[in-house]
């Protein structure tokens, strides 16, 4: 399966924030999102850099009360590890285990086209093997009713 294929199963929608947003306006878009992570970029279509929840744990710890009012730039992870929609899902997986990552962006040439996250890998992978499963009953039902030819 295709990292295009899990973007048009998910929907189209590419959450970004600008990297001199601070990080109460990046908390309030998660929370309303429902989302783990955002790309950053100043014009929504190219990437600055990627922002998590982890990224703001980590920085309560370093910034405490000025947390809140930092630019998203303070803490965005600026080395973006990205893919492209046509790289399959196992190599997407296969990066984000190595790299202990858990939110890909996806980039066609240098525009941002989505983003893909661990929790969309492993629904794409239970979706194969599901359809795997059912080939396989299939499969047996058909075979185990076919009488056999033996002398």
């Amino acid at each position: 399966m295709s990292v295009a294929e899990v973007l048009a199963r998910k929907g189209g929608a590419i959450i970004t924030i600008k990297p001199d947003d601070s990080i109460g306006a990046l908390s309030q878009l998660l929370r309303e999102k429902r989302i783990g992570a955002a790309v950053v970029s100043h014009d929504g279509v190219t990437v600055d850099g990627v922002i998590s929840e982890r990224d703001i744990a980590y920085g309560l710890g370093t910034h405490k009360d000025a947390l809140h009012g930092l630019p998203v730039s303070a803490l965005m992870t600026k080395a973006v590890i990205s893919c492209s929609p046509r790289d399959t899902v196992g190599h997407v997986a296969s990066t984000m285990m190595s790299r202990n990552i858990r939110h890909v962006p996806v980039v066609d040439g240098d525009r941002l086209v989505g983003m893909v996250s661990i929790r969309d890998v492993l629904n794409s992978r239970l979706v194969e093997l599901q359809q795997q499963t059912a080939q396989l009953r299939s499969f047996v039902a058909q075979t185990s009713l076919a009488p056999q030819d033996r002398e």
